[in-house]
């Protein structure tokens, strides 16, 4: 079920968009400029601080705590049938969606999630306010097709809702913490959906704990509620500003209220989030454009590092959290994590991949026959190596998207079973051929050895392998589920190690400093914190939250990972590698 924490104490400020006739427009607090449909430059905008906006709105303090209805579907008891789909791959956490103002608001978070399955495939959730203003809330273990159907989105009536897609803890603990969260307070309730992960969590949740606070779940999420509720500030936008300035780390979120939709982003922009408006005068938020584009949303901009947009009967009104610093978005949005028809950070993600393929061709060409991909992430910038290397693109592996997440195995082992589950060669295309293989990235190098292993069984003559991002070397505390440093295969071996162990005839990285090149002026706006181990936002503790499962090779899960794990947090600000990386590229003759 959906949990509903009760608490005791909650508590709106402003700026105006393009005109709609649907929802009126207030006098802006400050001027945004027009966002274009696809921004060249990361926006930048002055950022007031939000004491200097009293705005006052009379709350009703007779409000109940709201009625919740929840349905959801039990998890799986045997986990080690449990598979992970993404194999020895980075994992984002989640994707969030926010709809204001369609009388099918939930119906519209239900399309968006799907468009973001990509961002979360453990558990999904959608929250939406009916017309007695009570918050209905339905969450589940799974697919967004398997949580909900007809009958569960009828449940969900109102023009008003947000939803959340999730990777998540492994075993029956995981329902617990599936999004969105509700909770009741004496001012009403509220509900949140949240992108991202807190560096500081223990250090708030503690504190919270000594204050009496008491938590139903391990998720770093239901701390904001707590800061939220126990919040003095009037009015209740007024609260999320004062909860979110006491949180360290990356955070896009989404709360809904009886009557409002609010969408924060932290100061540093780690996570992404944009806001887009249906033809009917509906307002949407989601994690990436592939979502609005679903739902013939159109894409307006994105909320601003540092921004707090609120959605009600008066219209969209914005106000900074703080006079926020140098953005730091995070760079494995376009290596890895978003669709390639979304544009996120102002880029197109399809454009940005195919140039890392066309810099790899560039800076470690190799004689080949032909290009192929590891799909799915690795597919636009093998067309890109292909394009500039002159050599034919072909798929020469063949990814199963029915592999459901159990499995039942011979009795008599087979090798590498869980990646041929997942991938097949195509003999016809790599049998005596010199062949290119590019993925988008190397994280314990596992993975990256069968498929080498694959190909040369379906007879390549040689397999070149070409990785569309610098080598990550560091654990990521913002909201990617990566491993701790010292798994981290870039971190233990130089190139050329790292080339032996997965058995290719040679290996090459796209060069960080080719990759901050193709960025321009926008490079220092981005994250490189897994690349580099140099932190925006130093956690603080000594042990940080690993967002996520610890899953290897979409086998077995870590027991240990039931109830949520930890890893250690690094002891100084830059990340000192096992052995030198070398030169990016380890080319054998």
């Amino acid at each position: 079920m959906a949990d509903t924490t009760s608490f005791s104490a909650l508590s709106k400020p402003s700026y105006s968009l393009t005109p709609n006739p649907q929802i009126p427009q207030k006098a802006p607090l400050f001027i945004l400029p027009k966002t274009l449909q696809k921004p060249s430059l990361f926006p930048q905008k002055p950022c007031l601080s939000h004491t200097t906006h009293k705005t006052h709105i009379t709350l009703s303090s007779k409000n109940p705590i709201s009625d919740l209805v929840s349905t959801n579907k039990k998890s799986p008891d045997d986990l080690s049938s449990y598979i992970d789909d993404d194999d020895d791959k980075p994992r984002e956490e989640c994707g969030v969606v926010g709809v204001y103002g369609d009388p099918e608001a939930s119906r519209l978070c239900y399309l968006a999630l799907h468009a973001l399955q990509h961002r979360g495939q453990e558990g999904a959730g959608i929250v939406a306010v009916n017309e007695n203003k009570v918050l209905q809330s339905v969450t589940g273990v799974g697919l967004v097709s398997e949580v909900f159907n007809e009958s569960k989105l009828d449940q969900l009536p109102g023009d008003l809702a947000i939803g959340h897609v999730r990777y998540s803890t492994a075993g029956s603990s995981m329902l617990k913490n599936v999004q969105p969260f509700v909770a009741g307070y004496r001012f009403g309730s509220v509900g949140v959906a949240h992108n991202g992960n807190l560096v500081n969590y223990r250090k708030l949740r503690a504190t919270l704990e000594d204050n009496g606070s008491i938590f139903n779940t391990s998720s770093d999420t239901e701390v904001v509620l707590h800061l939220i509720a126990t919040s003095k500030a009037r009015p209740f936008f007024m609260r999320i500003v004062d909860a979110c300035e006491k949180l360290e780390g990356a955070y896009s979120m989404v709360f809904v209220t009886e009557d409002k939709l609010v969408a924060v982003r932290d100061p540093f922009g780690f996570r992404p989030l944009v806001m887009g408006r249906r033809s009917n005068g509906a307002v949407v938020f989601a994690s990436e454009t592939c979502a609005l584009d679903l739902i013939e949303a159109t894409y307006e901009r994105e909320v601003y590092p540092g921004e707090v947009l609120v959605v009600d009967k008066d219209g969209v009104q914005s106000l900074c959290l703080m006079p926020h610093p140098e953005p730091k978005q995070c760079i494995f949005e376009h290596i890895y994590f978003s669709l390639p028809n979304s544009v996120v950070f102002g880029r197109s993600v399809y454009e940005s991949r195919h140039v890392f393929g066309e810099i790899l061709a560039t800076e470690a060409p190799v004689d080949c026959d032909v290009v192929i991909a590891v799909p799915d992430s690795g597919v636009v910038a093998a067309l890109g190596y292909a394009a500039k290397a002159g050599v034919p693109f072909q798929q020469g592996l063949i990814r199963s998207h029915y592999v459901g997440r159990t499995f039942i195995e011979p009795s008599q082992k087979i090798r590498d079973f869980g990646v041929k589950l997942k991938l097949s060669p195509v003999r016809g295309v790599l049998e005596g051929k010199r062949v290119v293989v590019v993925d988008d990235s190397i994280v314990r190098g596992t993975t990256s050895s069968k498929i080498v292993r694959l190909l040369k069984e379906a007879g390549a003559k040689e397999v070149h392998m070409r990785i569309a991002s610098p080598p990550i070397i560091a654990s990521c505390y913002y909201g990617v589920d990566t491993p701790s440093s010292e798994e981290l295969i870039s971190n233990r071996m130089s190139v050329e190690e790292i080339r032996e162990f997965i058995g290719c005839d040679s290996l090459a990285f796209l060069p960080l400093d080719s990759l901050k090149k193709l960025l321009g002026d926008e490079s220092p706006s981005f994250c490189y914190a897994c690349f580099s181990g140099n932190y925006p936002v130093q956690p603080k503790e000594v042990k940080v939250k690993r967002v996520g499962d610890f899953m290897d090779d979409g086998l077995n899960g870590s027991l240990e990972s039931i109830d949520g794990s930890w890893v250690q947090a690094p002891l100084n600000q830059e990340v000192h590698k096992v052995s030198e990386v070398g030169k990016l590229s380890s080319l054998q003759n």
